[in-house]
């Protein structure tokens, strides 16, 4: 038709926030769009407007593109989807930005294939179809954690005619927001009842309710006077424990991968651990005091999960003196340690690298705060905030559960400490005579 002129919209039902029926993944939720100008001889449409999705255990999401074509068209018709140059930086290092996202496609309601937003020009590059008054094209996105970063993604999808001249374009719109991260990226909290039950609490990725409801891991765990994490526990199963019973003897509890069943069989480590009065974790390793008030070192051993009967190198001394503190709380993934004195002043210890030959040793200690008296545990809880270094846990007295986020504060790590401010996450925690 002679004159014709087509427009590039944006459907009316966008401009009051209409959202579109999910195709395969959980509802979007459309945000209103403005009008296109027209580019070409096609209308492209994203049907319900930008595609909402959420970064973590959702799970995918899909958006429909309509193309309208005008009479005449011969085919085959083609279309790619342009993905914009990545601006965004991912936490891991040397890692392709669109890695968190793992997209399908699919064109007029057929089979979904992998298309990789990362291929060469970041493109994605539809099968050739038949012409007809309509096409559809769909892309389904399923986003890790990471992909949060990304934000607004404007892409462009593009149709050619069966010369390879450009018939038309239209806005694709994706809205990255912060989802649930995997369960491997969720630490836990233990607690161990009077009875001598073991709970876990599951972490949730929310800042605003950080921990979810508890679940019962196994009774029988009062047989033991001390609990100590070696190595990250997660939501999904992972995470060693040690543990000293009456009589003195260490055994090794091995995560099992399994979210309903966390830890293996104990392994038999050796005796002799009443010798101390203390013990806490530290990268992996364990920190140890004794009646005299000598710290002790256990490196972990090298070959790891591979001899859980034998988890520690030799033990080195880092010094006497630590008697004055009633309580010791280290971690897991980095080489902090904070103590609190009898007065209720915290103080951090960072680690000093040693010479080749001599034994490793805290750094001088800093003071972090005073009035830590009102609690009567405090431990090391993981990055229940979505920090990137560990948090810190206090109960009161009255059973009152406090996080207290961990802030690097020589932006080393070596020396995690917990933020001057806190707030309450939970309530009743007075059950528990063990928080891990």
């Amino acid at each position: 038709m002679a004159g014709m002129r087509v427009t590039l919209a944006i459907a009316t039902a966008l401009a009051v926030g209409v959202a579109p029926a999910v195709l395969g993944g959980t509802a979007a939720v459309a945000a209103p769009l403005t009008a296109v100008a027209a580019t070409g001889t096609a209308t492209v449409v994203q049907e319900g407007g930008p595609l909402v999705v959420p970064s973590g255990e959702e799970g995918a999401v899909t958006t429909r593109i309509k193309v309208t074509l005008p009479a005449g068209v011969t085919g085959p018709v083609k279309a790619r989807l342009l993905l914009p140059n990545p601006t965004w930086d991912l936490p891991d290092f040397d890692t392709p930005a669109y890695e968190p996202v793992t997209p399908t496609c699919s064109v007029n309601g057929g089979a979904f294939w992998p298309c990789p937003w990362d291929s060469p020009g970041n493109e994605v590059l539809f099968p050739a179809t038949a012409p007809g008054t309509a096409l559809t094209y769909d892309v389904r996105v399923d986003a890790d954690s990471r992909a949060a970063v990304m934000g607004n993604l404007a892409a462009t999808l593009e149709v050619t005619d069966a010369t390879g001249a450009v018939i038309g374009s239209g806005p694709v719109a994706f809205h990255f927001t912060k989802g649930t991260p995997e369960n491997y990226r969720r630490t836990t909290v233990l607690g161990r009842d009077t009875a001598g039950v073991l709970w876990q609490y599951e972490s949730t990725g929310r800042a605003d309710k950080p921990l979810k409801a508890r679940e019962r891991i196994g009774g029988g765990w009062n047989t033991y006077t001390s609990i100590t994490t070696l190595t990250q526990r997660t939501a999904a199963g992972e995470g060693d424990l040690v543990a000293r019973d009456k009589e003195g003897v260490l055994w090794f509890y091995e995560g099992s991968g399994n979210p309903d069943a966390p830890f293996k069989p104990r392994v038999r480590v050796g005796g002799g651990w009443n010798v101390y009065t203390a013990i806490t974790s530290r990268a992996g390793g364990l920190v140890a005091r004794d009646n005299a008030g000598v710290l002790w070192w256990y490196s972990p051993n090298p070959t790891g999960n591979h001899a859980p009967q034998v988890p520690f190198e030799p033990r080195h001394s880092l010094g006497g003196g630590w008697n004055d503190y009633t309580a010791l709380v280290g971690s897991w993934s980095d080489l902090t340690a904070v103590a609190r004195d009898r007065a209720g002043v915290l103080w951090s210890y960072g680690f000093n690298t040693p010479p080749p030959g001599f034994d490793p040793k805290y750094a001088p200690r800093v003071r972090v705060g005073g009035g830590w008296n009102v609690y009567d545990r405090i431990a090391a809880a993981g990055q229940l905030s979505g920090s990137p270094v560990n948090d810190f846990l206090a109960r009161d007295a009255q059973g009152r559960l406090w996080l207290y986020e961990g802030v690097d504060r020589d932006y080393d790590l070596v020396a995690i400490v917990p933020a001057p401010t806190r707030r309450e996450i939970g309530h009743g925690w007075g059950i528990y005579d063990m928080i891990l």
